[in-house]
């Protein structure tokens, strides 16, 4: 028998919907949507089938990281690379090359957080401490010891709680601060300039493609790699240095390995979409407000509610939501459902919770996805969640 309550209750009418779906149903939150009016005819094809390491190939690979500098107001004191690995790549080797020199904290409070947790203590072997957080909610800032170095995560992907600010960061401190802000740059108000090392990938908020990473250096971090050698074996792919100083190519475009052309002239098109935009600010505007129609959506229904507690803490990016009233089990079935049932009718994709998360749902937010698709997505998730408790 269908359930037929409002929207409102814990059960809703598993009525399918008259409204609009979502124009745009692109919700994954990695790789996330293209930027509105993205057509791969219109990007530049001159650098595809050249050698990155020919002139046009620098030069578009210098100008991505000229437009990253500039749009995300990074100091003319900081370094910019494109490594490979994605945001991972990023984090694995800044935590290959620059730890070990002192005592690491690590501070996790959702998947990928507990991943560099992992890395420090059983590949690394750091005997590192840990500072942790249940799903939902951020650890104690104020307890971590800034002269150590210190590895965490800006905004949880898969948790959506973020750090709200950097007024907790230390300018004395002794340690360097490595930071994972992946699903962050481009939507928040990241201090760069407060930290020593920022990652991430531009297939999150930009809607790029994958595969590619990029970290920034401050000079702190510089100087470590140039009087600190580790005690283990570098992988090449992670090499930042030659005969004890920075590598300073790759930082004006001459990459590691061979980097996917296509790719870089993908994430170039999305830097000068974010500067039409008014870069930064712009970006976080959208973001912010995409945000907030899911946060109204979200308090129109009882069945549904944020995973991260505190709203100050709660993403703008990685929207993460919980089911009221079910247990992990029936949650997880619900999820598995929904999701289901939302791609078949092409109103929303991807909308699933990490793999390692509580059960829910996990809805992106970031600046390439249209307020109005979100504000269209309230009555189809009203839909899915009936049809799938029916």
């Amino acid at each position: 028998m269908t359930d037929t309550m409002r929207a409102d209750a814990t059960n809703v009418a598993a009525t399918r919907p008259t409204e609009p779906k979502p124009a745009r149903p692109f919700f994954s939150s990695g790789p996330c949507a293209k930027p509105p009016g993205w057509d791969a005819a219109a990007l530049p094809h001159a650098s595809l089938g050249r050698s990155h390491r020919s002139k046009i190939g620098k030069s578009r690979l210098a100008y991505a990281i000229e437009l990253t500098r500039k749009i995300l107001q990074v100091p003319d004191t900081h370094r910019i690379g494109i490594v490979p690995g994605s945001d991972t790549g990023a984090v694995e080797m800044a935590m290959w090359t620059l730890l070990g020199a002192r005592p690491v904290t690590t501070v996790a409070w959702e998947s990928f957080g507990e991943g560099w947790v992992t890395d420090a203590a059983k590949q690394l072997k750091l005997d590192p401490t840990v500072i942790k957080a249940p799903y939902g909610e951020l650890p104690d800032l104020a307890a971590i010891d800034q002269n150590s170095d210190v590895v965490f995560t800006w905004n949880g992907t898969t948790s959506g709680v973020r750090v709200p600010n950097g007024d907790w960061i230390k300018d004395d401190r002794e340690g360097l601060l490595i930071c994972d802000a992946t699903s962050a740059v481009f939507a928040q108000d990241v201090p760069i300039a407060k930290l020593d090392v920022v990652t991430f990938s531009w297939q999150k908020v930009l809607g790029g493609e994958g595969a590619h990473g990029v970290i920034i250096l401050s000079p702190r971090a510089v100087e470590r790699l140039e009087t600190h050698t580790p005690s283990w074996p570098i992988p090449k792919v992670f090499r930042l240095t030659a005969k004890g100083k920075l590598s300073e190519g790759v930082f004006k475009g001459e990459t590691i390995n061979t980097p996917s052309m296509l790719c870089v002239e993908d994430y170039i098109h999305s830097l000068e979409w974010a500067q039409n935009l008014g870069g930064l600010s712009g970006l976080i505007q959208r973001a912010d407000a995409n945000a907030a129609a899911l946060d109204a959506i979200v308090a129109e229904r009882d069945w549904l509610d944020h995973l991260a507690t505190d709203p100050a803490s709660r993403s703008n990016t990685s929207v993460c939501l919980k089911f009221n009233g079910l247990d992990e089990e029936q949650a997880a079935a619900i999820e598995k459902k929904m999701v289901s049932i939302l791609e078949a009718e092409d109103a929303a994709y991807d909308l699933g919770s990490y793999r390692d998360a509580p059960a829910g749902l996990r809805i992106w937010c970031g600046a390439t996805v249209e307020t109005a698709d979100i504000q269209a997505l309230g009555p189809w998730l009203d839909f899915a969640f009936a049809s799938a408790k029916a």
